[in-house]
């Protein structure tokens, strides 16, 4: 399969989004969304995807460590039915277990100084399409 892919970070205060190139190779951040509730959101990853020309949308799924659904898990199906019902590109659910943590990690290797939430979030988003891309 060929075509952009929107990764997303649904957070409460933001939505962490990373976007692939055409070819699904490259995860890059590509920026965050205030959240301000269902309608908005949802319109807002909409123009995404029509601007950008995306072709599948992958929303991180935060199970706890032992596999099971919390609040934040449900949050995140919520907001993919919701997305399900916008759209017309498929939107799929990825395991993003310690993707924040690992993205935190990543950036402190990197060197990256004084990070803000806004960077994190855009970390994670593109850890979640890195390991959908993956094919994990």
């Amino acid at each position: 399969m060929t075509g952009r892919v929107l990764g997303l970070d649904v957070g409460e205060a933001r939505i962490g989004v990373a976007l692939s190139d055409p070819d699904r190779t490259v995860a890059l951040p590509a920026g965050t969304i205030t959240v301000a509730g269902a309608p908005h959101d949802l319109r807002a990853v909409a123009d995404l995807v029509r601007e950008r020309e995306v072709t599948e949308v992958v929303v991180g799924h935060p199970l706890t460590l032992k596999g099971e659904r919390g609040a934040a898990a449900s949050r995140a199906e919520e907001f993919a039915d919701g997305l399900r019902a916008v759209l017309d590109v498929p939107v799929r659910l990825q395991d993003e277990r310690l993707s924040t943590v690992e993205a935190e990690r990543d950036l402190r290797r990197a060197g990256a100084g004084r990070r803000t939430r806004a960077v994190v979030d855009q970390a994670a988003a593109a850890l979640i399409l890195e390991r959908f891309l993956a094919g994990g």
